[in-house]
């Protein structure tokens, strides 16, 4: 998993990113009204005050905040209703085998998880946005997602499988099921299913 090679970092006015062939991604996307601006307002405040100077470690800083207010359930939570898990589910599935491989997954009530696999050409923005346009105009057009998401590339072996144990157990920290498996809009239910469906 060694992402080897030239490190291909981007930065697109928000977060920093990196994109990379046959790099082991880890993304997070969010619904357009998760979070209030003002709640984001002070965390990026505090990032700054707290790591001054250091970009990697305040967006560290921020994306750990905000998963804890996610799990806490913000906004109007639209993907708790099934047609709009489905879609989304669906959406992940759209590219699956062609520009990424599809590892883990879940859908949360107001953002996604997924873990993935770049194949060559498939360029990580591209992909996020496919996910997010496919679902967007299934469930009848409008904004529904935030303009950005995050990624963190896999560095190893440890942290692929603390990733996969993060996405998976995400519905259980947020207090919505008692074990990962039973969460519907996951790969861990999938997976756990006689019929993987």
């Amino acid at each position: 998993m060694d992402p080897g090679g030239h490190l291909r970092w981007y930065h697109n006015g928000t977060l920093p990113h990196f994109d990379q062939a046959g790099v082991f991604q880890a993304i997070t996307f969010r619904l357009a009204d998760s979070l209030p601006r003002q709640v984001l307002t002070s965390l990026i405040r505090e990032a700054e005050e707290r790591h001054p100077g250091d970009e990697a470690a305040q967006a560290e800083d921020r994306h750990r905040r905000v998963e804890v207010l996610l799990d806490a359930g913000w906004g109007s939570c639209r993907l708790r209703q099934d047609a709009a898990a489905i879609a989304v589910g669906d959406a992940l599935a759209h590219g699956d085998g062609r520009s990424y491989d599809l590892l883990a997954w879940v859908v949360m009530p107001n953002h996604v998880h997924a873990l993935i696999r770049q194949h060559p050409g498939g360029v990580l923005a591209s992909i996020v946005r496919s996910w997010k346009v496919v679902s967007a105009k299934r469930l009848g057009g409008g904004r529904l997602w935030q303009r950005d998401y995050w990624d963190r590339y896999i560095r190893d072996e440890r942290h692929f499988q603390r990733c996969i144990a993060y996405i998976h157990a995400n519905p259980v920290q947020a207090g919505l099921v008692a074990s990962a498996e039973r969460w519907r809009w996951s790969s861990a239910f999938r997976a756990a299913s006689p019929s993987g469906a």
